[in-house]
């Protein structure tokens, strides 16, 4: 799974996103290959503010990789 932060562009009647040129080398990807996007609006302090900030056990890295893997066997 890649990460990247993009701005929503207008095009016409339609809204899209531009994933830069070495995220997709580095995925492989082909022009008209399906992908699935996961979309999180930035918001300054938006989740800390729901939930108030929270010490975690281990690094946040090794928490995304192994929820990476139970998902998508990466």
């Amino acid at each position: 799974m890649t990460q990247i932060e993009t701005k929503l562009q207008k095009w016409g009647n339609s809204y899209g996103i531009v994933i830069p040129v070495d995220v997709v080398k580095q995925n492989n990807l082909k022009a008209g290959e399906e992908v699935t996007a996961l979309l999180l609006k930035n918001k300054k302090g938006g989740l800390k503010k729901i939930f108030g900030a929270h010490k975690f056990s281990k690094p946040l890295d090794n928490i995304l990789k192994e929820s990476d893997k139970e998902l998508y066997n990466e």
